[in-house]
């Protein structure tokens, strides 16, 4: 009997280990349920309105879904110009992730012509951890989890174990 309930605490452990190992980070569907289109003319600002309502942190991805369309990753000056011959990333597959792998900001247009000029652009802001830190650490509502905070987790998990061997101990 002691061995099978060390067996199942030792299961218990596990599973909770693993629970807590996956990714931290959260997923942000650029555009909403519309996704990444030419806006409409009088809201040329809609992807830049978006993005600061957001705290992005490394570690977070951006989700473009698009038809006949393609995201470039470029610089500043190439952002201002909306133009870019070298961006520094581009995909036209129509669903695209793109992970913010470190602080500071990223520019992204439209490789389409003429649609970065009609507002399909974006500036995003990742927080250091210390902005993130300042800013309370709140999310915005566009992003779904894609992890669980482990130090509460293995706080509950702990005491578990813990009640677990108190009995287990009490009763052999």
């Amino acid at each position: 009997m002691a061995a099978s309930a060390l067996f199942f605490m030792m299961t218990m452990f596990v599973f909770c280990a693993l629970q807590c190992s996956t990714v931290t980070g959260f997923d942000y569907q650029v555009g909403g349920a519309e996704g990444w289109v030419v806006p409409p003319a009088n809201d040329s600002k809609v992807y830049n309105d978006w993005a600061s309502e957001n705290r992005f942190r490394p570690g977070d991805t951006l989700r473009f879904k698009y038809k006949k369309d393609s995201v470039m990753e470029v610089t500043e000056a190439e952002y201002k110009n909306c133009n870019s011959t070298r961006p520094s990333f581009f995909s036209n597959t129509g669903n695209t992730v793109y992970a913010l792998d470190h602080s500071g900001p990223f520019y992204f247009i439209s490789g389409v012509s003429g649609h970065c000029q009609k507002g399909q652009r974006m500036i995003v802001k990742v927080l250091s951890s210390e902005e993130s830190e300042a800013s309370g650490g709140s999310r915005g509502s566009s992003s779904s989890a894609s992890s669980a905070s482990c130090a509460a987790g293995f706080s509950k998990i702990g005491f578990l174990l813990y009640v677990l061997s108190y009995i287990t101990s009490s009763l052999f």
